[in-house]
């Protein structure tokens, strides 16, 4: 029997860990990429890993995909998009404008649910929106275009993926009879079909690497992957969103030290600005729920 005390601490650990995650599992993803193992083979092996873990629970609850097929193919492909798109991001741009970037979630969640589930917003709800919107437009400007505009494709992975990330969450809270184990589970085959697909658009062929390599990947999608996704799930589900919301971005933390440390990448004055408004729009949304 765990006590009331612990109770209430382990959502939070739960949620520390997987920020820390998140914040950090891009140095061995580049690792893997230097080896010889692409970002879409690292996605397809790393998910594929945690999805063969997750078989037993995905059996177990097979009858929700026929009550609930739809919505579990929208949250497997967008959770799959999210996964694969930050993965790329992170491998192809700066670490600390990827997080940043990718924390316009709060503001797609916003929109989202004001248009498919009907919430109405807020003028508090707008005004963080036009702080959100404010820092998006510091960190796109391009002086030589004279306008904001994503200024590589690591800066629409990024965007994308906080879209993507916005949208499986609206779509699991339309749904919160679905299991926990299936919203894990379909995030992981959800990347493998994103990957699989990206494949064959891309035509990928098997880089030529040694096992060490794929174990490495399997490892990290068993011990990476497979836990922070758990982890995350269980967080959220025994903890106030808005509460979640702000502990999960201790990743930016995790993530820019990490980058510092390992990197010798350089953020302009004018992403740190940008960036840190996004960051506060983030915050404010995670601690005032859309009412009225």
């Amino acid at each position: 029997m765990i006590s009331k005390r612990q109770a209430e601490l382990l959502p939070i650990i739960s949620l520390l860990f997987v920020a820390c995650i998140w914040g950090i599992f891009w140095y061995p993803l580049r690792l893997l990429n230097d080896a010889g193992l692409n970002g879409v083979w690292t996605t397809l092996v790393a998910y594929g890993a945690a999805l063969l873990l997750g078989l037993p629970w995905l059996w177990r609850y097979r009858h929700e995909y026929g009550q609930h097929f739809w919505y579990l193919l929208g949250i497997g492909l967008a959770s799959g998009w999210c996964n694969m798109a930050f993965l790329l991001a992170t491998l192809e741009g700066t670490i600390v404008r990827v997080l940043l970037l990718f924390y316009l979630s709060p503001l797609w969640a916003v929109l989202l649910g004001h248009f498919i589930l009907g919430e109405r917003m807020s003028n508090y709800a707008r005004g963080v929106m036009l702080v959100a919107m404010g820092g998006a437009l510091m960190m796109l400007w391009v002086p030589e275009l004279g306008f904001p505009w994503p200024q590589s494709t690591a800066d629409w992975l990024a965007i994308s993926s906080g879209f993507a990330f916005a949208l499986a969450n609206v779509l699991v809270r339309m749904k919160q009879e679905i299991s926990i184990a299936n919203k894990a589970i379909s995030a992981w085959w959800g990347a493998i079909l994103i990957g699989l697909a990206w494949l064959v658009f891309d035509d990928i062929s098997m880089p030529q690497v040694g096992y060490d390599i794929y174990i490495g990947a399997i490892a990290l999608g068993l011990f990476g992957f497979a836990l922070a996704t758990v982890a995350v799930q269980y967080g959220v589900t025994h903890m106030p969103v808005h509460r979640s919301a702000v502990i999960l971005l201790f990743e930016l933390v995790i993530g820019a030290s990490a980058a510092q440390l390992l990197t010798d990448e350089v953020v302009r004055p004018i992403e740190w600005l940008g960036g840190g408004l996004i960051l506060v729009a983030a915050f404010l949304t995670a601690r005032h729920q859309v009412k009225e």
